[in-house]
C-alpha cells in the first residue's frame, strides 16, 4: 500500500484557516480557560490510544482531539493570570513568525543550508544588542534556553587555557589536569550547576559565593575564594554574575566583578536571561553596567520580550573561543568557498538549528522598540504598585526589593511564630493554586518560604494583579 498523501493545498487552506481562527480566538480571550488544569498526572495518558493508528486520520478529527484533549490538559502560560516562575507571552506576531519557520523547515547548520536564517540571526541579534546598549564587538547566536547558553559559555571559557588540551585530550583520567573552579552567587540559577556537571567540573567545582543584604554577590568574598583556590592548586576558570536572580531578581555588582575577572584573567559570563530585557529602557540601562566587559552574556527574548518559546540570545566578545570549543567539521559538511561565511553549527553542539530568529525579527518589527519599551515599562509599574499594596498591608511582608516585574513576599498573620510561617505560606500557595484562578510559584529568601508574583504576560493588566493579591488574602484566612 502506498503511503497516505499529505494534505492537498486545498485541504491545508481549509484546516489552516480553522487553526488561525482558533489561535485568534485564543489570543483574544485567553481567560476562557483556567490557567491551571484540574487533573492528576497520567490523565492524558489514559485519554489517548496506546498505539499509533494504522491508517491516516482526518485532520478534522485530529483538530477536534486537540481541543478535546490537549487544550484542557494544558497549563496556560499565555494566560494573564499566569504569574509563576517568569511569565512570558506568545504574541500574535511571534506566532506568525513561528508558523512560517515551520513551513520553511530550514536547518541552518551551514550558511549554505540556510543563508537567510544565518544572516537574519546575525541582523536580529545585532538589533537586540543595540536595544540593550551592548558593545558592537559582541557576536550573537540563538540557543534554545539560557541553560544551554551558559553551558556553551563555560565550554568556551575552557579555551582560555589551550595548554590544558581539554578539546584534544578531554578531562577523564588525567592526573596532570588541575581541579577547575567556577564561581557564582548562592542565588545563581541551577543551570550553573548543570553546566558544571555536564562539562566535567563537577558540583564540587562550583563555588557558591555569599551574598550581601540585597542578595547580591559579595565581591570581597569572591576575591577571597579565588585567592584560596589558587593557594590550594585549584584553577579558577570563570565567574557567573547574575542580572536578575531567579528567586528575588537581585543584580550582582557586575562592574566590580568584571574588574576582579580582568585582574585574575577569568572568563565573565553574565546571566541576564530574565531581567536583561529591562535594559531596553533608558531609565533601566544602568542594570547592565559592567556587562560590556563580559566575555559572554545571555538574555532570553522568550521570557520578557514577547517572543514564543524558545529563544535565548547568547552574546560573546570571544567568538573565536566559542567556535574553538565546538567547531568540528566532518568531510560531508565541508563546503567550498565558505571561508568568509558564518556557519552556526560551529557555535554550539547542535547541527539541527531551527530558524528561531524569524519570530524574534517579526516581534521586533511588529512592536518596534518604543512598543516593546512601553510593555516592559508597564510591567515594572505594576510590580511597583503591587509592592506598595503589600507594604501597606500589615499582614503581608515583602521579602526583597522589586526593581523589575517580580514581587516576592509572604503572609505573616499576627501571633504566628517565625518557625510556623513556612508551613503556613506553603499551605497558602497550595490553596491559591488549587483555586485554579491564578498560578503563582514560590522560592526561599534567606531560608524562609516566600511567594512570587511574576508579571510578564502581554495580557496582564492592573486588574489581574489586584485580583491575584485579593485571592492570596482571601485564601490566607483559610490556610491557617
Amino acid at each position: 500500500m502506498s503511503p497516505s498523501p499529505d494534505l492537498t493545498p486545498a485541504e491545508f487552506r481549509e484546516h489552516g484557516r480553522s487553526v488561525i481562527d482558533w489561535i485568534a480566538g485564543y489570543l483574544e480571550s485567553p481567560e476562557k480557560f483556567p490557567v491551571l488544569p484540574d487533573l492528576e498526572p497520567g490523565t492524558l495518558l489514559r485519554a489517548v490510544p496506546k498505539s499509533p493508528p494504522d491508517r491516516g486520520e482526518p485532520m478534522a478529527a485530529i483538530l477536534a482531539d486537540f481541543e478535546r484533549i490537549v487544550v484542557p490538559f494544558t497549563t496556560h502560560w499565555n494566560h494573564p493570570d499566569f504569574m509563576a516562575y517568569f511569565a512570558n507571552s506568545g504574541t500574535a506576531s511571534g506566532i506568525l513568525g513561528e508558523t512560517l519557520t515551520a513551513a520553511l523547515n530550514v536547518n541552518a547548520m551551514l550558511w549554505r543550508t540556510g543563508p537567510a536564517a544565518t544572516e537574519l540571526e546575525q541582523v536580529t541579534l545585532d538589533w537586540l544588542r543595540q536595544m540593550l546598549g551592548l558593545p558592537s564587538s559582541f557576536f550573537g547566536t540563538i540557543t534554545d534556553t539560557a541553560s544551554s547558553s551558559i553551558l556553551y559559555a563555560l565550554a568556551a571559557a575552557r579555551e582560555l587555557h589551550p595548554e590544558l588540551r581539554i578539546r584534544e585530550d578531554g578531562m577523564s583520567g588525567r592526573p596532570d589536569l588541575p581541579r577547575i573552579a567556577i564561581y557564582c552567587s548562592e542565588e545563581a540559577h541551577s543551570s550553573v550547576d548543570k553546566a558544571a556537571m555536564t562539562l566535567g567540573f563537577g558540583l564540587r567545582g562550583v563555588r557558591k559565593i555569599q551574598t550581601d543584604s540585597g542578595l547580591r554577590m559579595n565581591p570581597d568574598a569572591l576575591a577571597a575564594a579565588i585567592r584560596s583556590d589558587r593557594t590550594e592548586g585549584v584553577l579558577p576558570l570563570a565567574v557567573v554574575a547574575t542580572v536578575g536572580t531567579t528567586s528575588t531578581t537581585a543584580v550582582d555588582p557586575v562592574p566590580v566583578i568584571a574588574e576582579i575577572c580582568s585582574r585574575e584573567k577569568l572568563w565573565l559570563h553574565v546571566d541576564a536571561s530574565y531581567a536583561g530585557t529591562a535594559g531596553i529602557l533608558p531609565e533601566m540601562r544602568h542594570i547592565l553596567d559592567g556587562c560590556e566587559r563580559a566575555h559572554s552574556f545571555v538574555v532570553n527574548p522568550h521570557k520578557w520580550l514577547f517572543t514564543p518559546m524558545d529563544c535565548s540570545a547568547l552574546y560573546t566578545s570571544r567568538p573565536d573561543l566559542l567556535r574553538r570549543a565546538f567547531q568540528h567539521i566532518p568531510d560531508y559538511l565541508t563546503v567550498s568557498g565558505s571561508q568568509d561565511s558564518v556557519n552556526l553549527m560551529d557555535y554550539g553542539i547542535s547541527l539541527g538549528r531551527r530558524f528561531r530568529a524569524l519570530k524574534l525579527w517579526f516581534v521586533i518589527r511588529s512592536f518596534g522598540v518604543e512598543g516593546l519599551q512601553s510593555l516592559v515599562r508597564e510591567h515594572i509599574r505594576l510590580a511597583r504598585l503591587l509592592s506598595t499594596w503589600i507594604d501597606d498591608d500589615p499582614e503581608l511582608e515583602r521579602m526583597a526589593d522589586a526593581q523589575f516585574s517580580t514581587v516576592v513576599f509572604r503572609h505573616r498573620p499576627p501571633g504566628l511564630e517565625e518557625e510556623a510561617l513556612d508551613a503556613h505560606n506553603s499551605r497558602l500557595l497550595d490553596r491559591v493554586n488549587g483555586s485554579r484562578e491564578i498560578f503563582l510559584s514560590h522560592t526561599r529568601v534567606r531560608g524562609s518560604y516566600a511567594l512570587r508574583i511574576a508579571i510578564g504576560n502581554i495580557h496582564t493588566a492592573e486588574s489581574h494583579v489586584r485580583r491575584a493579591l485579593d485571592i492570596v488574602k482571601r485564601e490566607s484566612s483559610r490556610a491557617s
